[in-house]
């Protein structure tokens, strides 16, 4: 326990003022004859969120810590502010009170007593419910992205909470965290590797002010996030199943491209020899994506130059077959072409991938291997 903290509790804000005063209120309410910090993670706010915590603070044990150049959104929000924490336990929540703060007693009550790792404050546990008013769509979107979380976060019924606990000696030994989005509970309850998870119930709160910070943009960022997710879960099985998903989609541009060259008159050879620039092109748009998103992670920063250069024996591949194939057969069906091209470029791209240690999303062996230590 640093400076005889027990309890930090970290809300991340962006032009949350409005909401401080109550939140701060009801926290030391809450945890009244506790040891606590309260920590305002915000990511330079364009309201008076400085100056309402400086009258806060004099009050309440507050500290505002002001990122002037936020990166990675709440969830880099919430892992800036762990750093800085100096509690045996962290607590997220959100600032806008739809996380009731006379929960926090029960919340960490679990850490406490020695029965839980990480405990969630979770909206579907039997008892727990949400105010009436959400829309269909955010219910949906609530429930799907629930599902998808299954295969890492287990039985856990409301994984996509902002409201959680957990110990400090658990998120240091947290190993990759890639902070992404909003769902940081979800990181940390991947990443961490704790086997003993609770949930107790809450009553999910309107917002009292503000605006919600819920986009698209966010939503795609929570798909990426969930991509790297199954990636640390599964390091041999989703690259396959990735590897897989790529190679099909881009078999079927190819042979769309390829047949609709030849009802035009075009020639098997020249067709073929486009129409694999298609996939060429589309594999590259998944491996943008993921350099883009696991950069930091990659063991060698060469991951165009491998692209590249497995890109071009495999066109080159697919070119000889092709070429071979119509030199030796006086008449070849175009669907024959496609069946034996295509997957002799795969062959190609598979021994390259394997040589070189890349795969379509820029990641190296290296790495998954180091995922899967204990």
């Amino acid at each position: 326990m640093l400076d005889g903290i027990e309890i930090s509790l970290i809300v991340p804000t962006l032009n949350e003022a409005l909401n401080l005063p109550a939140l701060a209120e009801r926290v030391h309410a809450s945890l009244r004859g506790r040891r606590y910090e309260l920590l305002v993670v915000d990511d330079n706010s364009r309201d008076n969120t400085i100056a309402v915590c400086a009258d806060l603070s004099q009050r309440f044990p507050l500290r505002l810590i002001t990122r002037t150049e936020p990166r990675n959104g709440l969830s880099g929000a919430v892992l800036h502010g762990m750093a800085e924490a100096r509690g045996d336990v962290l607590v997220v929540m959100d600032a806008d009170l739809q996380h009731p703060p006379e929960k926090l007693p029960e919340l960490v009550a679990p850490i406490e007593r020695d029965i839980a790792d990480f405990v969630i404050g979770s909206r579907y546990t039997s008892g727990g419910s949400i105010e009436s008013g959400w829309t269909f769509y955010r219910a949906l979107n609530s429930k799907l992205a629930t599902l998808l979380a299954r295969p890492f976060a287990g039985r856990v019924t409301d994984p996509m909470s902002g409201f959680f606990a957990l110990k400090r000696i658990d998120y240091t030994n947290a190993r990759h965290l890639t902070p992404l989005g909003y769902k940081i509970g979800l990181e940390l309850l991947s990443k961490t590797r704790v086997t003993r998870v609770t949930e107790i119930p809450i009553h999910f709160g309107k917002r009292l002010a503000g605006e919600s910070k819920l986009s698209l943009k966010e939503q795609f960022r929570f798909l990426e996030h969930l991509s790297r997710l199954y990636d640390f879960s599964f390091p041999r099985l989703s690259p396959m199943v990735k590897f897989a998903i790529v190679t099909l989609l881009s078999w079927g541009v190819a042979a769309l491209v390829y047949l609709a060259l030849r009802g035009v008159g075009v020639g098997a050879l020249a067709g073929i020899v486009i129409a694999y620039g298609f996939v060429i092109a589309t594999t590259a748009i998944f491996h943008a994506r993921y350099v883009r998103t696991q950069r930091e992670f990659l063991a060698h920063q060469r991951p165009w130059l491998d692209f590249l250069i497995a890109a071009g024996a495999e066109w080159a591949t697919c070119t000889l077959v092709a070429a071979y194939l119509l030199l030796r057969a006086s008449v070849a069906h175009d669907m024959e072409v496609l069946a034996l091209s295509l997957p002799s470029a795969l062959a190609a791209r598979y021994v390259l991938r394997k040589e070189l240690l890349l795969d379509v999303r820029g990641l190296r062996h290296e790495l998954r291997k180091d995922e899967m230590l204990p």
